[in-house]
């Protein structure tokens, strides 16, 4: 399992870097492998405010449809656009082409409730 030691993780298997102002959010490698052939990512409308933990997408594999939540509450400044035509973009580099939004958070401080890359191997592993 890949992690990104700059990024922070959501129960619900997120994760979320802060980039300058911004919060850039994607699923993990976990996730996607859990998954396995990402074949349709649906994300929200730029502009769009969402609370922590709301749904904020969906993705849909050959195995499994699993919504995405919000790991901070904040504006949608970002989609990846680039993931309607080429979704499996979220199993070949779920960190980096494979991000899915970035956020504007409401309050940044929200990352810190969020799990370590540590704490979230170990939950991935007892998932």
């Amino acid at each position: 399992m890949e992690l990104d030691q700059n990024a922070r993780y959501a129960e619900t298997h997120e994760w979320a870097r802060l980039e300058d102002d911004l919060v850039v959010v994607g699923i993990s490698d976990h996730a996607q492998d859990s998954m396995s052939d990402i074949v349709y990512v649906e994300l929200p409308e730029m502009g769009d405010t969402l609370e922590k933990g709301e749904e904020f997408g969906v993705v849909e594999s050959a195995k499994a449809v699993s919504d995405v939540y919000m790991p901070v509450g904040g504006e949608i400044i970002e989609v990846n656009t680039g993931l309607d035509a080429n979704p499996e973009k979220v199993n070949i580099s779920p960190y980096g082409d494979g991000w899915m939004i970035k956020i504007r958070p409401d309050d940044p401080g929200q990352l810190d409730s969020l799990m370590s890359p540590e704490a979230y191997e170990s939950h991935a592993k007892e998932a």
